[in-house]
């Protein structure tokens, strides 16, 4: 491989063969010897305005950086903004507002930012008493902010030392007993079910809500992000496609399988068929399989709806489906009880069963190592053959 400057005393540009003024035999098309597609030669004088130029087989390389070298198109930057989920991009956004703040009002600097700097906000947001696994995101939204600018990420290691002295401190003092909305095990499914009336649209959509989100052990965002298109009826019972979660943010998608249940209230294939049929008769056959429903019983994207919003259930409202549902069945701390309980309860239940823990993950779409369902592996664990049981108390 031969490397030439283009602009000759002669004013041409000598060929790889020696021969001054010969045309090089690469194109926009074709591949230079290298098997690299470059650009079409330009002539002496166009590599002359173009600046610090060389030949590289025969195709001109300008040499540094154009203007438009550090353009993105309109399109890629909108595809780059879409890439975050969107939790994460309003959760980054608020405390990239807060640290800004904080930096204007300490004199600080925000990019690139000191070590020093990053375990002052660490010790400012613990002041403020917010929870450690907050203020572990916050360090990421900062670190993520030096990468997006072009900057070497910061230094953490002071940060990390004041953020884990920190949560020795909430530990002890309490911080990490918050309550967490309990677990919708089978049998508190089951009462959720038997309140919820199986006789009007909305009774039939809150049942479907709470026993597909069971099975499938859904994130409140799957769940509402699943259209009737997404579903399948094999001889063994439903298919539902999950086109992204949270541990899946290329989108690949994950199909999950649900089998008949052998109860007929909490059976979800048998539910979901219940539902389309109801749709069906709306003239709904596509988009979102949960819909809400004003309070004439009339359904999302049908004539003369009432509601407000989009056509899809949001994630307010699957809560308030299982809390209601939980307040008709007359459950203690029913205020508790959320969406997630689904999740959490789906896989509380298979634990229960001695279901292998990797078989839980992968039907609750965690990641196999994932801490979230070793948790409730261990829930169901401490109970099993505990040895005090046997010491006759």
């Amino acid at each position: 491989m031969r490397l030439e400057r283009p602009d000759d005393a002669d004013g041409t540009t000598p060929g790889l063969d020696g021969n001054d003024g010969a045309e090089a035999a690469a194109s926009p098309d074709e591949p230079s010897p290298s098997g690299i597609v470059l650009a079409r030669r330009a002539p002496a004088d166009s590599a002359a305005r173009m600046g610090d130029a060389v030949v590289l087989d025969g195709v001109t390389v300008v040499g540094g950086r154009r203007s438009a070298d550090e353009q993105v198109t309109e399109e890629a930057a909108r595809l780059i903004a879409a890439a975050p989920a969107a939790n994460t991009t309003r959760a980054y956004t608020r405390v990239w507002a807060e640290y800004l703040s904080w930096c204007t009002t300490t004199g600080r600097t925000p990019l690139p930012a000191t070590a020093a700097t990053l375990a002052s906000f660490v010790a400012e947001l613990a002041g403020r008493g917010l929870a450690p696994a907050s203020i572990d995101q916050a360090l990421a939204c900062v670190s993520s902010a030096h990468g997006k600018a072009g900057l070497p990420r910061p230094h953490t290691t002071g940060a990390r030392d004041a953020l884990r002295a920190y949560r020795r401190d909430w530990s002890t003092k309490g911080g990490n007993t918050v309550r967490k909305a309990p677990p919708i095990t089978i049998d508190i499914l089951r009462s959720l079910v038997e309140h919820t009336p199986d006789d009007t649209p909305t009774g039939i959509r809150d049942r479907v809500a709470l026993v597909l989100g069971f099975a499938l052990m859904g994130r409140r965002s799957e769940i509402a992000a699943i259209d009737c298109d997404h579903l399948t009826f094999p001889r063994q019972g439903l298919e539902v496609f999950i086109p992204v979660s949270k541990t899946d943010q290329d989108a690949a998608g994950q199909t999950v399988a649900v089998p008949y249940g052998s109860h007929l209230s909490t059976c979800p294939v048998r539910s979901v068929q219940t539902w389309l049929a109801v749709l069906r008769e709306h003239g709904i056959t596509t988009g979102a399989l949960l819909r809400p429903i004003d309070r004439f019983g009339r359904i999302g994207g049908t004539p003369g709806w009432a509601g407000r919003g989009g056509l899809r259930l949001s994630g307010v409202t699957l809560n308030a489906i299982v809390k209601d549902a939980a307040l008709r069945a007359g459950l203690a701390d029913a205020e508790r009880y959320s969406a997630h309980g689904l999740r959490a309860g789906g896989a509380t239940t298979l634990a229960d069963a001695n279901v292998p823990t990797g078989k839980i993950a992968e039907q609750g779409r965690w990641k196999p190592t994932s801490p979230t369902v070793h948790g409730y592996v261990r829930a169901v664990d401490r109970w099993k053959d505990n040895p005090m049981g046997k010491a006759g108390l």
